[in-house]
């Protein structure tokens, strides 16, 4: 049984541990925020830009080409994995879950047909351990990142696809839900289906009528469809981070909490039992005197 000393260190310990868990929960609900309000002016135009490149892909006409809109038959060959992932850990399943997500797409693959584009030291640290070949990758601070920032690694997926090194590109993140729920994501951004993704956009395909042209117009908007969904899931991602993070931080204050209450009850208990003991002894040796 530890020593009344000995609990008191875990106790101070332990409130130490609340002190630093509590902090990390305000910071992360004060980030999260800003990171939702982001999330929120990002997502309607990520979908819309979706819907419209799904619906232009159905509405071609023929002798219209891109490289973007290179299509496969059969099965890809290879494949490349856009994964966002955290720099830190202290955010429950946030990693594990996206890096769990991003390992079911590529283990049929093998290592040699998979090429990696990996957003957080996380996600690179375990991919690169198992031999996977990363073509780019870039950090993701607490604050994000910015348009500009994801825009490299966005092109490097733009590039493996139309050089033909590719023949899909999976998007992997974390999709925002609300401050206590994430959802692990896979979208397939290329090729672009209009068979499947067309029906999510309502009423009948339309004939364009494209001016200047369809070629120099689809020229413009493919490279940007990529890198805005790129982008967004890196927000979506950001916000679940926090939102993950300030969850487990809460858990944890609580938890350091009622360690806390356990210490000090058996802090009590020892405390009596010397008391009684020493009570116990004075009685004996004045009997013993008498």
């Amino acid at each position: 049984m530890p020593t009344p000393r000995q609990i008191r260190a875990r106790i101070r310990t332990a409130k130490n541990i609340q002190q630093i868990t509590k902090a990390m929960k305000m910071v992360a609900a004060a980030k999260l925020r800003r990171a939702q309000d982001a999330v929120a002016s990002a997502r309607p135009y990520a979908q819309k830009m979706r819907e419209v490149m799904t619906s232009l892909a159905g509405g071609i006409s023929g002798g219209v080409t891109h490289p973007l809109l290179r299509q496969t038959a059969g099965e890809p060959k290879n494949i490349g994995i856009i994964l966002v992932t955290g720099d830190r850990g202290l955010c429950g399943a946030y990693n594990s879950g996206v890096i769990k997500k991003a390992l079911e797409i590529a283990r049929p693959f093998g290592t040699d047909r998979v090429r990696m584009i990996c957003f957080g030291r996380r996600g690179i640290t375990f991919f690169r351990r198992r031999g996977y070949q990363i073509v780019a990758e870039h950090m993701v601070p607490a604050n994000g990142l910015s348009f500009a920032e994801t825009l490299p690694l966005s092109t490097a997926a733009r590039d493996l696809f139309a050089s033909g090194e590719i023949d899909a590109l999976y998007l992997v993140y974390t999709r925002f839900m609300s401050a206590i729920s994430q959802r692990p994501q896979t979208t397939e951004i290329l090729p672009i289906h209009p068979e499947t993704d067309a029906a999510a956009v309502q009423g009948p395909t339309t004939d364009y009528i494209f001016e200047p042209g369809a070629k120099e117009i689809l020229s413009q908007l493919l490279p940007r469809y990529v890198d805005t969904q790129v982008y967004t899931a890196v927000l979506e991602s950001v916000a679940s981070f926090h939102g993950a993070q300030m969850t487990s931080m809460s858990s944890a204050t609580d938890n350091a909490g009622k360690m806390i209450s356990s210490y000090t009850l058996q802090l009590n208990r020892a405390r009596q039992a010397a008391i009684t003991k020493e009570i116990a002894e004075i009685v004996g040796g004045a009997e013993a005197l008498a």
